[in-house]
């Protein structure tokens, strides 16, 4: 793991997060292949990210990020498809 001081969304485009995108999609898909719901997965997999931000950056990090992120859901940031 990297060590990190500071924990941030933004410059998360690097060639590590798009590896792990891809792990992570590809999981999603074999989930859902085995018949798991999208939403549990994704609920599952939001939990665990959190849980592994806490752990390497501590409640206070988190807590801060993910203030940001209403602003950004309602900006469309995380959609997948056209807004309408």
């Amino acid at each position: 793991m990297n060590p990190r001081t500071t924990l941030s969304l933004e410059g998360a485009g690097g060639e590590q997060h798009r590896a792990a995108l891809a792990y992570l999609t590809e999981a999603f898909a074999e989930a859902i292949l085995a018949g798991i719901e999208s939403d549990s997965f994704a609920q599952a997999a939001l939990s665990a990210a959190l849980q592994e931000l806490v752990a390497t950056y501590g409640e206070e990090a988190v807590a801060a990020l993910t203030e940001a992120l209403p602003g950004r859901l309602r900006a469309g940031e995380f959609s997948l498809s056209a807004r309408h």
